[in-house]
């Protein structure tokens, strides 16, 4: 089952969300899908349909819906990517994270859900994936070459359950000084893994994407699989 729903936000008015459940063996664990500066498009919903199919609840919130409601862009323009990145610079990370935990909230109630759900997100979503570690109770997180986390490793120290992170070598948005600088601070992490794949650059999980890399995605998303059904494993509810 697929559908949109509406969730209330902490600071008022409403947000909707791309929800897509297993055909079967519910309840199960939920997967908060964090999207990158294109919006709820369709490769995030390819995204959730997809863990779906892999047994998880799969639940993607629009972020940008206080700037414009609904945004669907590609990476197929330069007018699109114009949009995307004015958006990008317009968004507030703090009400977006709360605005996760929203959602975060939201799919532990439903029905359907064992009451354990994590995160994962790309490029910003990278980013906010990497903060509802430090600033929430996911369960666990995971983040694809998420960009300008350098800039707040101060938070590590708030790290309580398990991150996984992703990063590409030739990342253009996340240059080899600041890759040195987040592995410095999260490689002896207790709760931190990460894996940086040669050769390939920023997006290189976007299937169909310019930088899309088959055999780097296979074993990101591979690793991301077995963490996912590590951490979100049937407990029942809390």
């Amino acid at each position: 089952m697929k559908k949109e729903i509406s969730i209330n936000a902490d600071d008022g008015g409403s947000f909707s969300a791309y929800v897509a459940y297993p055909e079967s063996d519910l309840p199960a664990g939920a997967v908060v899908v964090i999207q990158e500066i294109f919006g709820i498009n369709a490769g995030m919903r390819t995204i959730c349909d997809n863990l779906a199919v892999a047994g998880f609840i799969a639940i993607a919130p629009d972020l940008f819906w206080r700037q414009e409601p609904g945004i669907q862009l590609t990476d197929k323009s330069e007018a699109e990517w114009a949009r995307a990145f004015e958006l990008y610079q317009g968004f507030n990370v703090d009400l977006g994270i709360e605005d996760l935990k929203s959602t975060l909230a939201h799919i532990r109630k439903d029905e359907n859900c064992t009451g354990k759900a994590g995160t994962m997100g790309y490029c910003l979503g990278g980013k906010l994936a990497f903060l509802m570690a430090t600033r929430s109770d996911a369960d666990c997180n995971v983040s694809y070459y998420g960009v300008g986390i350098q800039d707040m490793l101060e938070e590590a120290g708030s790290i309580k359950h398990q991150l996984l992170m992703h990063i590409a070598e030739k990342d253009k948005y996340v240059p080899i000084a600041a890759q040195q600088k987040i592995l410095s601070a999260l490689n002896k992490h207790k709760n931190v893994e990460i894996h940086v794949y040669p050769d390939v650059d920023h997006a290189f999980a976007r299937e169909g994407g310019q930088h899309y890399d088959k055999e780097a995605a296979r074993m990101a998303n591979a690793r991301t699989a077995d963490f996912l059904a590590q951490h979100l494993a049937k407990r029942g509810r809390k």
